[in-house]
């Protein structure tokens, strides 16, 4: 998200008062997207429009010194410190300070770290290493916005340096073709990769180029139009970037592959509203008119501060906040900008020397290790006291994958652990993750009665054919390519086991627009969806499994299924601290047992069924953990949970007591 103005001295274009308006409409989408976002789903392209934005200015500053008394990379970033730091550091500073009062010490840790990355401009490389099945929700990370600001400043190391290169080598008429050359790069990386890899698509520099390139293309073609010709068809050139925007905020909705073919919307709509100049009369009188200028000019500081005010009502509310509460963070935030504007960024814009770059510089650093110093935790949050740290610390009690060597089995990552005669197969999702530990475990104490394992798992993917959630499309071919290795000679035993409340625990209405993924999963066959959730999809995913338990009979194969567990709320350590995040917050004693639901126990039930009916070998968890009143383990005798989170168990627990695993993966006595 770029700031909207150059020092002066710079070789820029003229102020254009309706580039303030196309970025007010940006930052309007964004913030009513995380505010609001039944009512502006799409409003998340807003940042890509910023994008163009910054690559147009950029690039016209750029061309324009090159093509004068030369380019100076220290002035440049130079004037990126003036532009970017004065609004950036009261951001991080007061987001730090609120969240040493209210966070719990993971959560406080998790902000050090990204506000140490924030500092340093690689948040979205520290988001998109974070991304996966256990990664913090959204909503809980009050800097997370932060990654788009990354990649600009990624954009801006590397962008004028290429076109210094091109400049020095095949001078002004070299740089449209270079640049389309890195512009198309990107773009198909960017549409190769959505569905494969969406995490890395939508926070890899690599994959957005194009989007700042697309502006930094227009800025060079600006250059061959001499001073005051008019623009063809403006007017109509402007109103269709206006529509394809709002066709954008229409169709765009989280859970699209995004980027993907779905951000030429927001691109192209940015580019052809920027190409009709000032004089057309959209720009004039719509993105021209002082309202949209106003937010324009204060549309840098009003995007970082959104996020964090918005994320911390979240926090302390424990969900989302009301609309009146949301309304207050929508105005506070603009308050918040409008005062960081005209009191900080103004002031030291138009202060001389390079005093004020340096201390903006030595102020980023001092931010980045108070960021490290708490990533150590070294320096704890204000809710730190032991009861709650020991609650907090099972949430991280997580032993997989540990020791076990990564393969790749037909195309597809696998994780081996033991040297026995048999060959195990465990296919399934965390639920059979949670169970490593358990065989790292018996590696390290027993290695002779250990199996030779391959975890072949995988979040949120069970290990039923075709049973499919859009975010994961990849996630039918990975069952499939692993049951082809389980039917393989390769094989003598597979495990099958899923999270099955998570997939079946479902009611018979329709999932909402706004439903998680679990909400979401449906069978497909024959190219028809059988949703889960408000179809048939259940009992047809019942038949899949049956049916797969026959296929691996039939090859000889000895076939375990992995029942489910009790999981929900009342299995969450977590559940048992209460109190205020702007008070005093304490930590309860976990009672022994709680009850599983009934439709728990009746999925139990089935999938018993199911196994008994086609030659599986029952592993019942619940045999375990639940008494046949229904009775379900979940803290020790000390009152020590044995639960991570609401679904999966600690490895500390696993390692020790969860020896009913141990029929699948150890040799026979």
């Amino acid at each position: 998200m770029p700031p909207h103005n150059e020092a002066p001295h710079l070789l820029h274009p003229k102020y254009r008062p309706d580039i303030d308006g196309l970025r007010a409409i940006a930052v309007v989408s964004v913030l009513g997207f995380h505010a609001f976002p039944s009512v502006v789903r799409g409003g998340f392209i807003g940042v890509d429009i910023f994008f163009v934005i910054s690559g147009f200015l950029i690039s016209t500053i750029i061309f324009g010194s090159l093509g004068g008394e030369g380019f100076s990379y220290r002035e440049f970033y130079e004037r990126r410190v003036r532009r970017i730091f004065p609004a950036l550091l009261p951001v991080l500073a007061a987001t730090f300070a609120f969240g040493w009062y209210v966070l719990l010490s993971d959560e406080f840790q998790q902000l050090g770290k990204h506000m140490m990355a924030s500092a340093g401009f690689v948040q979205n490389l520290v988001l998109w290493g974070e991304a996966g099945y256990f990664d913090t929700a959204a909503e809980a990370k009050p800097l997370l916005h932060l990654w788009s600001l990354a990649v600009e400043e990624q954009f801006y190391i590397f962008w004028p340096l290429l076109l210094g290169l091109v400049w020095r080598w095949k001078g002004a008429r070299g740089m449209m073709f270079w640049m389309s050359v890195a512009a198309g790069l990107s773009f198909l990386l960017n549409v190769a990769g959505v569905h494969r890899h969406a995490d890395a698509t939508f926070y890899s520099p690599l994959s957005r180029v194009w989007e700042l390139a697309a502006g930094a293309l227009l800025a060079h073609a600006g250059l061959s139009r001499l001073p005051g010709t008019r623009v063809r068809g403006a007017g109509l050139r402007s109103l269709a970037g206006l529509v394809l925007i709002v066709l954008g905020l229409a169709m765009v909705q989280k859970g699209k592959a995004f980027p993907g073919w779905w951000a030429l919307l927001p691109i192209l709509g940015a580019c052809l509203c920027i190409s009709a100049g000032m004089g057309a009369w959209p720009n004039r009188m719509l993105l021209g008119s002082r309202p949209l200028v106003w937010i324009g000019l204060i549309s840098y500081p009003l995007y970082l501060w959104h996020w964090p005010v918005l994320a911390f009502a979240r926090i302390v509310e424990g969900g989302t906040p009301m609309l009146a509460v949301r309304i207050a963070a929508v105005a506070a935030s603009v308050a918040l900008a409008w005062l960081t504007y005209r009191f900080i960024e103004q002031p030291i814009r138009k202060s001389k020397g390079t005093a004020a770059v340096r201390s903006l510089v030595v102020g980023m650093l001092v931010l980045a290790t108070v960021g490290a110093i708490a990533w150590s935790r070294l320096l704890p949050p204000r809710n730190s006291d032991p009861a709650l740290q020991a609650i907090i610390s099972v949430g991280t009690d997580w032993g997989y994958p540990g020791s076990m060597k990564e393969i790749v089995v037909n195309g597809q990552p696998v994780f081996r652990i033991g040297e026995g005669k048999g060959k195990v197969l465990l296919l399934g999702d965390s639920h059979v993750e949670q169970y490593g530990p358990r065989a790292i475990e018996i590696a390290r104490t027993d290695p002779g009665r250990l199996q030779s394992l391959y975890f072949a798992t995988r979040g949120a993917c069970p290990p039923i054919p075709n049973l499919v959630e859009d975010r994961d499309p990849d996630c039918p071919e990975r069952v499939q390519t692993l049951m082809r290795f389980a039917l393989s000679p390769q094989i003598d035993t597979v495990v099958l086991g899923g999270c099955w409340p998570c997939y079946f625990d479902v009611g018979p209405q329709p999932p909402p627009a706004d439903a998680p993924a679990p909400d979401r999963y449906y069978l497909r066959e024959g190219g028809v969806r059988h949703m889960l959730r408000g179809g048939d999809g259940v009992d047809r995913s019942f038949e899949a499994l049956a049916a797969s338990i026959r296929t691996l009979k039939a090859a000889g194969k000895k076939v375990f299924l992995v029942l489910n567990m009790p999981v929900d709320g009342d299995f969450q350590p977590k559940a048992l601290i209460s109190g205020s995040r702007l008070g005093a917050m304490v930590a309860a004693r976990n009672l022994p047992t709680a009850p599983v639901t009934p439709s728990q126990q009746a999925i139990h039930d089935r999938l018993q069924g199911v196994a008994e009916q086609n030659g599986a070998i029952v592993i019942d968890p619940m045999a375990t953990l639940c008494t046949p009143q229904g009775q379900c383990t979940r803290a020790d005798a000390a009152g020590v949970p044995i639960y991570k989170d609401l679904s999966h168990l600690r490895a500390t627990w696993v390692k020790q007591f969860a020896t009913f695993f141990d029929a699948a993966i150890t040799q026979p006595k």
